[in-house]
């Protein structure tokens, strides 16, 4: 409970920073969805009375044609009597399995409710591409944006990425990434398959990201971005009352993981999965031995316990070879 006090008190404190014209316009936004929710509820509705009513005009005419007209000529005819019959039993089988898979499923959507789970995603094709831009126009404005992940790269600085487009409509946004000098960025990318495993490519992308943030500040946007030493746990990302959520499993790029997207639940927040991983942000951004990037300086603010700055340090990219096994193996390779 103390979790999902602090999570709510994080995102009142942030929603005090909002002027009245745009709370004013978050308003209208919430109005404006209501009302389209609310109009394809009643679209829905009247489609589903016109099929009722529809198919109770027509069962006196189809009773009268399988009286009067089929049932003679099957009858009649063995064949087609046999044939009929299999039909039938066909259709049934049909239906009955339909109902037992709408019976089972209802299991699965009930504990989909309760983990408040919007939307999942085991690969990428044109139907999830689809099902993801249905998702993304159906989110309001974002204001703020928080986002764990390892470079950032295909999260929000490469053109295509997803979120790129969302990040230029937010205001404040807190960036935590792998710090490319630590051992837990070696560990990562030795974890790699050999043909994956580029030190300098990593690099290459926290570079990207750090100019793709940089770009960002420059147009009146407040921007933090942190760095993380140890190997990656979750890629988080959280925009306005939804988390997107991957699991970084080792050896294996955060792409071909699943995807899982959780909303807030806004009228029992203790439901569902989006205020845990929201916290599990906020705890990670409030480490106090995680250095904030100076973007003017490119320097690594180090801070104490109570907030104050304890130190600096260059921000510097290693050597892209080392002794580790992946640099060995690009080596390797160029020398062949």
């Amino acid at each position: 409970m103390r979790a999902v006090s602090l999570a709510m008190e994080s995102m009142d404190r942030r929603g005090k920073t909002r002027t009245l014209v745009n709370g004013g316009k978050k308003m209208h936004e919430r109005k404006h969805t209501h009302a389209l929710s609310g109009l394809s509820l009643i679209i829905s509705h009247g489609l589903i009375t016109l099929l009722a009513i529809g198919i109770a005009l027509t069962l006196p005419v189809v009773a009268q044609f399988i009286l009067y007209q089929w049932w003679p000529r099957v009858e009649a005819d063995s064949t087609l009597l046999f044939t009929t019959e299999i039909a039938f039993a066909s259709v049934l089988v049909l239906l009955f399995n339909l109902a037992k898979t709408a019976w089972d499923n209802r299991r699965y959507v009930a504990n989909a409710k309760l983990a408040s789970l919007a939307y999942a995603k085991s690969n990428y094709n044109w139907l999830t591409r689809w099902q993801e831009k249905a998702l993304f126009k159906r989110l309001p404005v974002t204001r703020d944006a928080c986002i764990l992940t390892v470079t950032g790269f295909d999260t929000f600085a490469r053109k295509s990425s997803r979120f790129s487009t969302v990040l230029q409509t937010a205001y404040e946004i807190r960036v935590m990434l792998l710090n490319p000098a630590s051992r837990g960025a070696r560990l990562r990318v030795d974890s790699m398959p050999p043909e994956r495993s580029d030190f300098g490519s990593f690099c290459e992308e926290v570079e990207a990201s750090i100019s793709y943030l940089s770009a960002l500040r420059r147009t009146g946007k407040k921007v933090t971005l942190k760095f993380y030493d140890h190997q990656p746990f979750w890629k988080v990302v959280v925009l306005g009352d939804h988390v997107w959520v991957q699991y970084c499993h080792g050896g294996c790029e955060i792409k071909q993981t699943p995807e899982y997207v959780f909303a807030l639940h806004h009228r029992n927040p203790t439901r569902g999965l989006f205020v845990p991983f929201y916290m599990y942000f906020l705890e990670k951004w409030d480490e106090h031995h995680h250095p904030e990037f100076d973007f003017d300086t490119r320097e690594l603010v180090y801070r104490d316990a109570m907030g104050q700055e304890s130190g600096r340090r260059p921000f510097s990219i290693p050597p892209v070879y080392g002794t580790d096994a992946a640099n060995e193996h690009q080596l390797a390779a160029r020398a062949g």
